[in-house]
């Protein structure tokens, strides 16, 4: 039996605990630093905690299918009641939009049936809600739609109409909005998300972290697998620590109950400076874009899962397959857009929200932190 919470204390689920946002997320509620903090804090994600997940970040820390109402509702059942806040940073992804939407509204509604039905009475009074600018984009990751898409001119901002395709996102956001007279919620619509974990299906770090880490072992170059058009112009990144920020601001801010808001940090890059300050961080020669020859970046690293096995071997490092914690289908494609890959943040500035990193900066933070957990060499 779980201890009777005290009304005034502020108590997250955290869905997705162990992917990037969700690791930044239970780290900044559980500080001091944070508004209301440190929180009571409860995490939910599919498979067991691993062991570089700090004990410290969760009270209490639960694995199961969320598919699975049954499964949600036993492991649920006690803590549910004392639920004030739901953090969603959790998704599944499937090769359709139609079956990314199924399963993913499938989750949520799950959640939610479970923490409101509790008794005595839920205490849930807001839930943030993670999606990112595929809500601008279209279901880019949906190989019969990808052709059709035409995403909306960037800088992408909040008030833009959804576009005519499928979208897990809307489905999503459809959802809350349901239930407005229960509870307020609040929409963070993340760009490429950086920080350390092995647990989240769109990885841009990790995924270049192995590449280097293939290329340094195997004595090939690191070489761009972009166009120059990526190359030379603007890109932005969203830092799990501002993400991390942005939610738990809004979710005790009255004027961002119900709002949406794109979360970045603020500047923007371009991969050329972005590849000299990975080449200095992974220790491999700096090789600057070409582009006279094609280059099957995802066909070749796809066919060096042994190689990452005995770098892992030789390393010493946290058990991990190379399919499993890396993303270079989706990276690649996001190495390929069309257009600059940037959102405004004026409306999160104009609702109070100011937090912001440097991104070429933040790079050596997070892969000293996937260092230290020994997830990369």
């Amino acid at each position: 039996m779980e201890e009777p919470e005290d009304t005034h204390t502020l108590v997250a689920l955290i869905v997705g605990v162990t992917g990037m946002a969700g690791l930044s997320l239970a780290e900044h509620l559980k500080s001091v630093a944070a508004p209301s903090g440190p929180w009571k804090v409860y995490g939910v994600a599919r498979r067991p905690k691993p062991s570089w997940f700090p004990c410290s970040f969760v009270d209490r820390y639960f694995n199961f299918d969320i598919t699975n109402i049954e499964a949600t509702r036993t492991n649920l059942s006690t803590i549910a009641p004392s639920v004030t806040h739901v953090f969603w940073v959790a998704l599944q992804a499937r090769d359709t939009e139609e079956a990314s939407v199924a399963v993913n509204s499938e989750m949520l509604s799950n959640i939610l049936s479970v923490l409101l039905s509790s008794s005595p009475a839920s205490r849930l009074r807001h839930v943030t809600l993670q999606t990112g600018t595929k809500h601008y984009m279209g279901p880019i990751f949906d190989m019969s739609l990808a052709s059709q898409l035409v995403p909306h001119e960037s800088p992408f901002r909040e008030d833009m109409p959804r576009l005519p395709y499928p979208n897990f996102y809307y489905a999503l956001e459809d959802i809350l909005a349901s239930y407005s007279s229960t509870f307020t919620y609040s929409v963070h619509r993340s760009s490429i998300i950086v920080g350390a974990s092995s647990r989240s299906i769109y990885n841009t770090l990790l995924t270049l972290a192995v590449y280097a880490a293939i290329c340094k072992h195997e004595g090939m170059p690191f070489r761009y697998p972009g166009t120059r058009y990526t190359w030379e112009h603007f890109c932005d990144m969203s830092d799990a620590r501002v993400l991390a920020q942005q939610q738990v601001w809004a979710a005790v801010t009255e004027a961002a109950k119900n709002q949406a808001f794109n979360c970045t940090n603020g500047d923007v890059f371009t991969w050329k400076s972005m590849w000299k300050v990975l080449s200095e961080i992974f220790e491999v020669e700096y090789v600057p874009f070409d582009g006279r020859e094609e280059y099957d970046w995802v066909g070749e690293m796809k066919m060096k899962g042994p190689v990452w096995d005995t770098i892992v071997e030789e390393n010493g490092l946290y058990k991990t397959k190379m399919e499993e914690i890396t993303c270079f289908d989706a990276l690649s494609g996001v190495m390929h857009f069309g257009f600059q890959h940037v959102c405004s943040m004026n409306k999160s500035r104009d609702f109070g929200f100011l937090g912001y990193v440097d991104t070429l900066k933040s790079m050596r933070l997070w892969v000293e932190r996937l260092r230290e957990m020994a997830i990369v060499p």
